[in-house]
């Protein structure tokens, strides 16, 4: 997957798990020359979208082992991963739209989360209705996609994503 990739190659670079996102964006910026530095930011949207990165106290965290991922030789990402929004960016951008700061709306949602253990995306719709914005799309596709993962398990039994699958329909 060339998004966790690109992702990586910050972290390995500094042989870290925890990066500024300032750091973030001029390893993919400067040093690479792979992205413009906005092009590098809405990485790291996508990154967070896809639960690859979490914002926690203004530095990015990588939710994944980046010593772990094999950077192909002369490896260079697709400014296709840019163009992709996640249902978390869709909601998350809804949240601002209503009214709130971005990084407030991050912490709510990862609190949220935290809190509820369910996914970032069905967290991101929880907030977002919370502050009144019109999600309902999104909601349905959170629970598609639930429904899916709870339909994959055999025996009846359920996964951390199926539990969402409460907490998301009880909140609204």
């Amino acid at each position: 997957m060339s998004l966790e990739v690109a992702v990586a190659v910050p972290f390995k670079q500094r042989a870290t798990e925890r990066l500024g996102e300032g750091e973030f964006v001029v390893a993919l910026s400067l040093d690479r020359d792979w992205f413009s530095p906005d092009q590098a930011k809405r990485l790291v949207d996508v990154a967070v979208g896809r639960g690859l990165v979490a914002e926690e106290d203004g530095d990015l965290v990588a939710r994944f082992d980046p010593a772990d991922v094999t950077v192909p030789e002369g490896f260079a990402p697709d400014d296709a991963i840019l163009r992709e929004q996640s249902t978390f960016e869709t909601a998350l951008d809804a949240i601002v739209d209503a009214g709130v700061e971005k990084q407030r709306a991050v912490a709510g949602i990862n609190e949220r989360q935290r809190s509820l253990a369910i996914s970032i995306e069905a967290a991101a719709v929880l907030v977002a209705k919370e502050h009144g914005a019109a999600v309902d799309h999104l909601a349905a596709d959170v629970r598609e996609k639930l429904a899916a993962a709870g339909d994959a398990v055999d025996g009846g039994g359920t996964t951390g994503e199926g539990d969402a699958t409460t907490g998301a329909t009880e909140a609204e």
